[in-house]
């Protein structure tokens, strides 16, 4: 049982300067080998393994992309993902590729919300932008955490003290493998996919996923989760990878297009 809440967690971030490295794993080599004949030398690998390159995520978002296309429903999944009415998502809200200048490392998330933003670090100063839901007044945070897991459609279950802030959630709660919650589907308040948060060895308890609510994006609405459409979600989820960085800023960040 993890003794540490939201709410200490809240308190900590502020004290926060950086998480700790990653440990790495050490092998022993192989006395070498003399070769009897050319051996062409291996293939580059990514100098950080964080960082997936998929040039078909980006292509659709080249020249002026196919919205209609990207926000539409998804008859491939487990579970129902619905189309979005773009008239009701501001455009600067809709995924695109725009200029970014940051410190942070390819592979890594950075969350904007006074602007309500989530920025997926490229190389050469690009990002993928997403719009956000974040977190009501009284509830944001800002400070950095670390991705420990990843979840297609993963199970809910909330903490005592959003209980305690809505009883009513009681009723639409079973018993589940982990505890009392809701599971994984088109009702879950977690929509399509979750990315969990932790720092060091402590769970968070704060996610970046998707939502039952898509026009909620662009305001303050979560208890400090980072909400996402579950399109934008199930996009993210295929580029970021376990282990990676995420950093909540105080402060608004600018992009250029």
């Amino acid at each position: 049982m993890l003794s540490t809440t939201r709410r200490s967690f809240l308190r900590n971030t502020v004290q926060l300067g950086a998480l700790a490295a990653l440990g790495g794993c050490a092998t022993t080599a192989s006395p070498p080998v003399a070769p009897t004949a050319f051996t062409p030398p291996p293939p580059m690998l990514p100098t950080d393994p964080l960082f997936l390159q998929d040039p078909s995520l980006d292509t659709v978002l080249e020249g002026t992309p196919d919205y209609a296309m990207l926000y539409g429903p998804v008859f491939t999944e487990p579970f129902p993902v619905n189309g979005i009415d773009l008239t009701r998502i501001e455009p600067q809200f809709l995924r695109q590729r725009v200029r970014y200048f940051s410190d942070m490392e390819p592979g890594s998330i950075v969350v904007d919300p006074a602007a309500h933003f989530l920025y997926f670090i490229q190389p050469d100063n690009w990002a993928v932008r997403y719009g956000v839901g974040t977190g009501k007044a009284g509830f944001s945070w800002s400070g950095l955490a670390t991705i420990k897991f990843k979840r297609e459609w993963p199970d809910w279950y909330p903490v005592q003290e959003y209980i305690d802030r809505n009883p009513r959630v009681v009723a639409q709660l079973s018993q589940l493998q982990s505890g009392m919650g809701i599971p994984g589907g088109s009702r879950n308040p977690i929509g399509a996919r979750g990315l969990y948060l932790w720092q060091g060895d402590v769970d968070t308890l704060y996610r970046i996923h998707g939502t039952l609510e898509p026009y909620s994006i662009g305001r303050n609405v979560s208890s400090g989760c980072i909400r996402m459409i579950n399109q934008d979600a199930m996009d993210l989820f295929k580029r970021v990878q376990v282990g990676a960085t995420v950093k909540v800023t105080g402060d608004a960040v600018v992009a250029s297009l």
